[in-house]
This record gives structure tokens, sequence and C-alpha cells, in this order.
């Protein structure tokens, strides 16, 4: 039956009309119950409930279907809907058409509801894991050195999770006393992947920090799934510090696993693999060694004075013994030197008595020589005295001032001389 149309004054179109937008929503409505009843597979975001009914979007990567469900139908099913969740669903689509005061509104009205099957999450799990393993990302945070007691830690996680209060009863346990670093981001919904991508990379851009722990309690696949995502794994193989992982339980593997540098069943276990050394243990053991190093050292110490004062009194003993030598030998060398003196007195009396004969053979030889030779001499003498020349009967004629004259031509110029006789003088004058 052909709904009447309504003439308005208008310029005509060519489109048929125009109807009651009331009687054009009921027929919307009729058309859209005539669709096929389908199942559609998607996940969960937006859940939420009333007295009647329930509300949520599905959402796949290509688009989004608002979906309701009777809230006793639901009830009946015994699920627990949350944000991220993969679900199946079967239904049709429904629409409200509204009224003067409410808006129209269209929505997947849902019969059938199971929480998808994971044999689907584990293949497409598979096939990422094969591929970030090919691009060589399971290696990169396992070549990063951790260390032993680092002093500022990073910690990704829900808020209000049990994993945050098992991350510090870890560290209680292992008696750390450093600083935390919390970086509270969701850890289920289809946001999750992301925000835990950025909280990751603003604490490795804190120079402080030396390793950060991922930590969230256990769930379905599905649950999990948002460490499954490929870029929040790249995210993580490409940070700058170790990545210690800690999602669900210890049946439980999501790809951050592979990725992180190490992989933990509980944050528990995270925590103390953060924190390799048992800080209790170690300063017990430090005061020990504190204690032990005391005592070595006071026995090192005293051994040392016992040391030094040895040190110290020995230049006097030294200095002693090289006194006594050095008297020793002193008196030894007085000793030597009076034989040796007494050797050379003794050798000199004998080589002086010996030299003395000599000299005195000598002295009879050279005295007889001597004698015999001014015998000779005084014979020769004797034989050329102007004295003996005058006792034989010669004068010698001077001047007056007794300067002989040798010719009778210097006698005639002089005039008066003395002539000189054996026994005397005369003048005489030369005419």
């Amino acid at each position: 039956m052909r709904e009447p149309a309504i003439t308005t004054d208008h310029v005509q179109s060519e489109l048929p009309g125009p109807y009651p937008v009331g009687v054009y929503a009921a027929r919307l409505k009729r058309r859209l119950l005539e669709f096929a009843r389908v199942q559609l597979v998607g996940e969960v975001w937006g859940f939420r409930s009333s007295r009647a009914r329930v509300y949520f979007e599905l959402r796949d990567p290509v688009g989004a279907l608002p979906c309701s469900m009777w809230l006793a139908d639901f009830e009946r099913l015994g699920v627990i809907l949350a944000d991220g969740l993969k679900v199946v669903v079967g239904g049709g689509c429904d629409y409200y058409p509204g009224s003067a005061s409410s808006s129209p509104s269209f929505t997947f009205a849902v019969t059938e509801l199971r929480i998808a099957g994971e044999g689907d999450l584990l293949a497409e799990l598979e096939r990422l894991r094969r591929r970030l393993h090919a691009d060589g990302l399971f290696e990169r945070q396992k070549r990063l050195p951790r260390p032993r007691l680092p002093r500022t830690i990073g910690v990704v996680t829900g808020e209000r999770g049990k994993a945050r209060d098992d991350v510090l009863a870890g560290l209680r346990r292992r008696g750390w006393a450093g600083r935390l670093v919390w970086a509270f981001v969701p850890v289920q919904d289809r946001q999750a992947a992301p925000r835990i991508a950025a909280a990751l990379r603003e604490l490795a851009a804190i120079p402080e920090v030396e390793v950060v722990i991922v930590a969230r309690g256990g769930g379905s696949l599905a649950d999990l799934f948002a460490f499954c995502d490929e870029a929040l794994c790249r995210t993580v193989a490409l940070l700058r510090v170790p990545v210690i992982s800690s999602v669900g339980h210890h049946t439980d593997r999501t790809l951050i696993d592979d990725v992180a540098a190490v992989c933990c069943s509980t944050p528990t276990h995270a925590a103390e693999a953060a924190v390799p050394v048992d800080c209790a243990v170690a300063r017990a053991g430090l005061h020990l060694s504190a204690r032990r190093l005391e005592r070595h050292s006071r026995r090192a110490i005293s051994e040392r004075a016992r040391t030094l004062e040895r040190l110290a009194a020995a230049p006097s003993h030294h200095i002693a013994r090289q006194r006594a030598d050095l008297h020793q030998l002193l008196r030894e060398l007085r000793a030597a030197a009076r034989r040796s003196l007494q050797n050379g007195r003794s050798r000199a009396a004998r080589h002086l008595l010996v030299l003395g004969r000599a000299s005195e053979r000598a002295r009879g030889s050279e005295r007889s020589a001597g004698q015999r030779e001014l015998a000779r001499l005084a014979l020769a003498l004797a034989a050329h005295d102007p004295e003996l020349t005058l006792a034989r009967g010669y004068a010698l004629v001077a001047d007056r001032a007794g300067e002989p004259l040798a010719s009778a031509h210097a006698a005639r110029a002089a005039g008066e001389v003395r002539l000189r006789f054996h026994d005397g003088t005369a003048d005489a004058e030369v005419r």
C-alpha cells in the first residue's frame, strides 16, 4: 500500500515524496529486519550495560558496528566481556525509529554470542612470530648488557592491577632501595598496545633508567593479545634499555616475551630478574667482609708496626756492628802499622849498618886514593911553585904596584921596580 504524499508549496522534485519521516523510518526498519541473519566476528569495544540491555561495538581493522543484546540473554551465557576480546556474534539488523523526543538508533541485535576460538588467534600469532624472527628482532634485546644492581628501574603496568604489588613485593624481597619510575597504562583494550609502546619510549628516553619491566596479570589469549601487537614488539626490540616482560601466567606466551631481553613467568620473578643481586644477602656479606677486613687490617697494622719498629732499630744495630767492625779494623791496622814500622826500622837499621860499613870501606879506599892523589898533586904543584924557583936563585921583577914585569922594556918603562927573592924583597931603579 503506497503512503500518500504530502503536497507543499515547495518546488517540485523528480524524487518521490515527500513522505512523513515516521513513515520512512518505519519502512526502513522493516527493510533492515528483512536482511538475512548472520554471524559476525570482531573485537569488543566500549562494553556497557543498562537495566534491560547490554551495548558494545564490534570492531575490526576495516570497520565497526554497534551491537546490543538483552541483558537476560547475556547473563545466561555466563561470559565476561572486556575491551579487546574477540567474539563471534549471531543476529540481524535492528533499527529504532525514534520519536519527537528521542533520537533514532541503528544496532545489530545480538541473539548469540561466544568467545572466538583461539585457533585463529594462535595461527595469526604464529605468522607474526615467524615474521619478527625473520627480521632478527628476537636477538636485539638479548644482546644488551643488564646491570647487576640498577639504580633506577622503569615499570609499565596497570595502575590498579595486582602486578604492581607483585613487582613491589619482589623488589622488597631483594632488599632493593633504588628509584622506581612508574608508567601506568591500559593493559587490555584496543588502545593498550600503542599506549604501552609510548610509555616504553618515554621511559627509555630517561637517561637514569637502566632496565624496564612490563608486567600484567593472567588472562585469556584475547586478554593478552595487546602484547602481541607488531608495532609494540618492534618498539621493544629497538629500545636502548633491556626490557623484562612478565605477561600472563606460566603457560602464557606472548610475542613481547620473545622480543624482550628476559621473559619471566610472574611480576615477582621479573622484579628479581631486574635485580639479580639479593641486596640483603649482599649487605650482610659486605658487613661480614668489612668486619673481616677490619680484623685483617688491624692485624696487618700491628705486623706493619712491628716490622717498622724492627726496621727502625735495624740502622742502629747495623751502625753498632759497623762501628765494632771499624774498631776491630782500626786495631788491626794499628797493629799492622806497628809491625810494619818495627820491621821497617829493623830493615833500616840493617841497611844503615850495611851502608855504614860500605861507606867506611868506601871512605877508607877513597881516603887512601885521595891522599895519594894529593901527594901527587903536591909534588906537581911544588914543581911549579915560584918560591922554589926563587930559592934556586931566581928573582921576580914587579912594579911598585906589585904587578909582574915580564920584559926588560916594561922594566925600563916602569923605572922603579921591586925585586922579590925567596927570602924577601928589594927596591931597585932601572937605568
